[in-house]
């Protein structure tokens, strides 16, 4: 397997584990839908809680008023792309 289909796989976990989604699979997550609105339907207390589990299991920190962080979040591809561009462990 790839290093971009486990960080994939990984990412798509921390969704559902941070955001207790237990009816939603990994599988049901498309790397390129919306992760807000009509996508994954999440809100703006889901992206603190998603920024935060990012800065604790990657390092990385984020700008919640930026307006490149409402891009990173746009979908799980976007998310992967900055997880890989900034990770620190």
């Amino acid at each position: 397997m790839s290093e971009n289909y486990n960080l994939t796989l990984e990412l798509k976990r921390l969704i559902i584990d941070t955001l207790e989604l237990e009816d939603v699979d990994p599988s049901d997550i498309d790397p390129s839908a919306p992760l807000f609105g009509e996508g994954l339907g999440l809100d703006s207390i889901d992206a603190l809680e998603l920024g935060l589990a990012l800065q604790k299991q990657y390092g990385i920190k984020l700008d919640a008023d930026a307006e490149e962080t409402r891009q990173h979040f746009a979908s799980l591809e976007a998310l992967q792309s900055l997880v890989e561009a900034r990770r620190v462990n």
